[in-house]
């Protein structure tokens, strides 16, 4: 039983701990950050030592100004590493970033901003882990920041989604089993210590679990079988809408005005949560931006205002709800919360989109600052969820945290 406490109370401090160090949301003139790695849909990149990431944001107010950006490394638990620049990185970075373009033919003007890396100053990355990339102002005055991570693909992770054991959650729950193994190519050694794990449900850092002991060994590949501890609420297919047309409905659109800008109005959507599970594939709460009036989504899509409608009766117990998914990195802030309209007795909101398909859902922002998000949804073990497990291992007298493989599985394929 003390075992137990020990390592309940492990995670807890280790959940704190990991939660310290946060991004930082940009400023509302900041819109539609999308950071791509080797992926279709924008996110928190994971991409393998030497592959290219690329980040792009817009400006609202387009005057051209100057950003600049800094890379910075870090260990397991988002503390900065004990690695001086020149030894992650070849190149230099605190460079102004070069690649922008106006808005052309938009009724909301922005200026487009795009980084690569790889690039002429900073031209690779020479260590693995977890990296922060920072975008500051002229006035050295930092804008928003984004995680990223690069891994070497030395092990092999293994998943596979499971129903939980437990039948009260069997049909809410969808339980991660994984193994972590070094084959022929790396030996772990004290592997309670110095080998740890993250693992990320629909590319969002927000609602991961890390740092679980392994279980048990076969040879040199250990075993994770946790139930509870590796556990995650099912949840629900996001929502979505296509706005990439401006001059008539589309998906989940009600109706679209022009007033100084465009305004959208989706249709007004209901809890779910009490109805029967229904396979609707959607993005895990992606985003792709685009628009059928030009040839150049990036400086051609308009920005519109969506207008969301929500007819909720449950008690919300103090607590706000907002929207939520990847189109602002999974944040909540005043631009995602939904008011009553005691007239329409609805929850309304609007928030500022570039045109495109957007995945999104309504959560429950609790008086704690927990999110529930099967409070308007439902919990469901059908749901399609990706998983992503990445294995972090520091050598014996190493000085920073490597990241030596990653898995991913699809819930599509659960089973019991």
């Amino acid at each position: 039983m003390k075992n137990i406490i020990i390592f309940i109370f492990s995670i807890v401090i280790s959940n704190s701990l990991f939660s310290q160090v946060l991004e930082t949301t940009p400023p509302p003139y900041i819109k539609t950050v999308q950071f791509f790695g080797s992926t279709e849909f924008p996110g928190t990149p994971i991409v393998k030592l030497g592959d290219p990431i690329t980040i792009s944001f817009d400006d609202l107010i387009g005057d051209e100004a100057d950003y600049y950006y800094t890379i910075e490394h870090y260990d397991f638990d988002w503390t900065p590493s004990n690695l001086a620049k020149n030894e992650y990185m070849e190149g230099f970075d605190d460079m102004r970033i070069l690649t922008y373009l106006n808005s052309y033919n938009t009724l909301q003007m922005y200026s487009h901003y795009t980084l690569s890396i790889p690039n002429r100053n900073t031209r690779r990355l020479k260590k693995s882990g977890n990296y922060m990339l920072k975008v500051f102002n002229s006035d050295k005055e930092l804008v928003f920041s984004r995680k990223f991570m690069v891994y070497e693909d030395i092990a092999i992770v293994k998943v596979e989604i499971r129903r939980s054991r437990d039948l009260k959650y069997i049909d809410e729950k969808q339980v991660v089993y994984f193994s972590i193994d070094g084959s022929d190519r790396i030996i772990f050694k004290n592997p309670d210590q110095n080998l740890k794990t993250l693992i990320i449900q629909n590319n969002n850092l927000k609602n991961s679990i890390y740092n679980l002991k392994p279980q048990y060994s076969l040879g040199n590949e250990f075993i994770y079988r946790y139930d509870q501890e590796a556990s995650f609420w099912g949840g629900n297919e996001y929502l979505e809408f296509d706005n990439k047309d401006v001059r008539a409905a589309n998906m989940n659109i009600r109706t679209i005005e022009l007033k100084d800008i465009y305004n959208t109005y989706l249709f007004t959507d209901k809890n779910r949560s009490y109805s029967p599970y229904t396979y609707d594939p959607d993005i895990n709460g992606n985003f792709r931006v685009n628009t059928i009036q030009g040839e150049d989504p990036t400086i051609e899509a308009e920005y519109t205002w969506v207008h969301f409608s929500l007819a909720n009766y449950e008690n919300l117990n103090g607590g706000e709800i907002h929207i939520f998914g990847n189109f602002n990195n999974f944040n909540l802030d005043d631009s995602t919360k939904l008011t009553y309209n005691p007239k329409t007795e609805r929850y309304e909101g609007k928030r500022l989109f570039k045109q495109g398909f957007y995945n999104y859902k309504y959560v429950l922002l609790n008086p704690d600052g927990t999110i529930n998000e099967g409070f308007n949804s439902g919990n469901f073990d059908e749901t399609e969820n990706q998983y992503t497990i990445l294995a972090y291992y520091r050598d014996i007298g190493g000085r920073y945290d490597r990241i030596i493989g990653v898995g991913s599985a699809s819930s599509r394929n659960i089973s019991n």
